[in-house]
This record gives C-alpha cells, sequence and structure tokens, in this order.
C-alpha cells in the first residue's frame, strides 16, 4: 500500500522533487506552502497548514540538500521549518507525519563522515552531521533526540534518515520505515518547535 507523502524542499531542489513525483508507484501530495499564513497564533498557523497543504498525507519526505541549513537563517528557512513543524504537529483531528530525511548527493559527505571508536562505551560510532549546518531544527531535534547515551539506535529517533540513492531505488521501503514512526513510542518525544 502506497503511503501519501508531501515534499518539503528548497526550490534549488525541485528537479529532486520532480525525480520523486515520476515514480509511478509513489502517492505524492503535490501541494507547496510559498504563502505565508499570516497570524500570530501558533496552533492557528500549524492547523492551517495541515488542513491546506498536508491533511491528505501521512508521511513528509524532507529533501536535505545545501540549502536545507538552520545556519542559513530563520527567514530563509521559514517555508520548510513550517512544513516540518505542521508534518510533527499533533492536534484536533490532526495527526503526526512520518518524516524521511532524504540527504540529495551534494551532501553526502557533509553529513555521512565516517566512524570513531566512542571514548566513553568502546563501540564504533557512525558519525552523521545532522546539525544547524546541515539541516533545520525541526529535523535534528527530532532525529538526535536528547538521550542520556553516547549514541542514537534507530528506536532512538523519530526521523529517518536516508542517501539520496538508496532511496530512489527502493523509496517504499523508507517511506514505510518513516511512516511506522508514528506509532512507536519515540512518537511522544517529539518536538514541533525545538
Amino acid at each position: 500500500m502506497a503511503r501519501k507523502c508531501f515534499i518539503s524542499f528548497k526550490t534549488e531542489d525541485l528537479a529532486f522533487k520532480k525525480a520523486i513525483q515520476s515514480h509511478d508507484e509513489l502517492d505524492i501530495v503535490d501541494k507547496s506552502l510559498d504563502e505565508p499564513i499570516e497570524s500570530d497564533n501558533e496552533e492557528y498557523i500549524m492547523r492551517k497548514i495541515r488542513e491546506d497543504y498536508l491533511s491528505d498525507s501521512t508521511v513528509t519526505i524532507h529533501l536535505i540538500g545545501k540549502y536545507s541549513a538552520e545556519s542559513l537563517g530563520k527567514e530563509e528557512q521559514r517555508y520548510i521549518k513550517r512544513e516540518l513543524q505542521a508534518s510533527l504537529y499533533h492536534g484536533v483531528g490532526n495527526t503526526q507525519n512520518g518524516i524521511l530525511g532524504v540527504v540529495l548527493p551534494q551532501m553526502t559527505d557533509k553529513i555521512y563522515q565516517g566512524s570513531i571508536t566512542c571514548t566513553n562505551c568502546g563501540s564504533v560510532h557512525t558519525l552523521i552531521a545532522i546539525n544547524d549546518y546541515t539541516v533545520v531544527k525541526e529535523f535534528s531535534y527530532n532525529y538526535y533526540i536528547p538521550n542520556a547515551k553516547c549514541a542514537w539506535s534507530e528506536s532512538d529517533r523519530f526521523c529517518v534518515l536516508v542517501k539520496w540513492d538508496d532511496f530512489i531505488k527502493d523509496p517504499n521501503s523508507y517511506i514505510e520505515m518513516a511512516f511506522q514512526k508514528r506509532c512507536e513510542p519515540i512518537a511522544e518525544k517529539t518536538k514541533v518547535r525545538p
């Protein structure tokens, strides 16, 4: 069964959005938040985004390119931040979307940085740079949800992360992973506005 997906992306990464949309077996909700919702009421803004843009979807595919970083400024990232916030939002008549981060080719080496031996536990950990220089806080916080451990297992993360080349070969398996996160205990620890 294909899950309905919303794609959150920067306009510079439109070609990747179109490549995803070209997959016949995917069910993509093709709406983009490109006009600000004029209100100071955060609950109203989240509800409107869910109703007008995300209501048909259960998974948000967040394309992570070189223009997706928090460090580029709040104003520059206002639309993808709002889309991810609305995706994470639990409210009356709203269910939380699963979040799937797809690392685009130009960001692979910046995000996937090899591995190290941990000085705390002695285990080998993969270094994945999900931070303000690679993504917005709405993604980084919910990928690295604070815990008292020296590393995060898959069950410690709400957001799912995948490289573009792996995703495009089998998109439905990664979409399903993100969808299933909505029912796992970690879903209770997400934060809409970190």
